[in-house]
């Protein structure tokens, strides 16, 4: 990417990310809307760009790897690329670019959240609740049954009370609970046994996707 000379705009867009914890690396201080901007450009002119992201993504710059994300595409993406990106990940706004807008869409999607539900790594588990809620919400072409067989992985990790782990599974459950009826009584019954495990972390999970839950019936 080309160098963007600092100015008042950029500072505060870079500000913004510190005061959300989105511990920006290498920040050149570009918006979102920028970024998105600059990709469609490139989609515009040559289509989604694996072999770019993949560039961009090398670079470390924080502004560069959002944009590698909104260019990348789901069927070029290798399973070693996404977890090579997905251990890179230093915050959560670089891992829910890549997992709600391209690892959602590639049909690696469902092993990949297996394997990184088991990582340690606060981002890596995280990428694999974001990239459910990622595909509840875009395939509307998925069976009822895939999410179904995802609830017990949320309920298997509902008791990690990392900040952003928690989030992500909450959104996960909140995100299935969406989709339709049937799945809305499923995510509840699923939040209520998550809410008897009774660590801080899923009571917080349960209570929260009930509350949107309960309020979409």
């Amino acid at each position: 990417m080309r160098r963007v000379a600092a100015t008042s705009d950029t500072r505060a867009v870079i500000e913004g990310m510190h005061r959300f914890d989105l511990r920006p690396v290498r920040p050149i201080g570009l918006n979102t809307p920028q970024l998105r901007t600059i990709a469609k450009g490139i989609i515009r002119t040559n289509g989604l760009d694996q072999a770019l992201a993949e560039e961009l993504w090398q670079t470390g710059i924080h502004d560069a790897r959002v944009l590698a994300s909104f260019i990348g595409d789901p069927a070029e993406i290798t399973r070693s690329t996404m977890d090579k990106w997905t251990r890179d990940f230093a915050s959560w706004g670089i891992c829910d670019a890549c997992c709600y807008g391209l690892f959602d869409r590639s049909p690696h999607a469902w092993k990949q959240i297996l394997k990184w539900a088991a990582g340690p790594g606060e981002f890596v588990r995280r990428a694999a609740f974001a990239t459910i809620a990622g595909i509840a919400m875009h395939d509307k072409k998925a069976a009822d049954r895939v999410f179904l067989d995802a609830l017990p992985l949320i309920e298997k990790y509902a008791f990690d009370d990392r900040n952003f782990v928690r989030k992500g599974v909450n959104w996960a459950l909140r995100n299935i609970g969406k989709r339709n009826s049937s799945l809305r009584v499923a995510a509840m019954e699923c939040a209520e046994r998550v809410r008897a495990q009774g660590t801080p972390a899923a009571r917080w999970i349960a209570a929260d996707a009930l509350r949107e839950l309960r309020a979409r019936g």
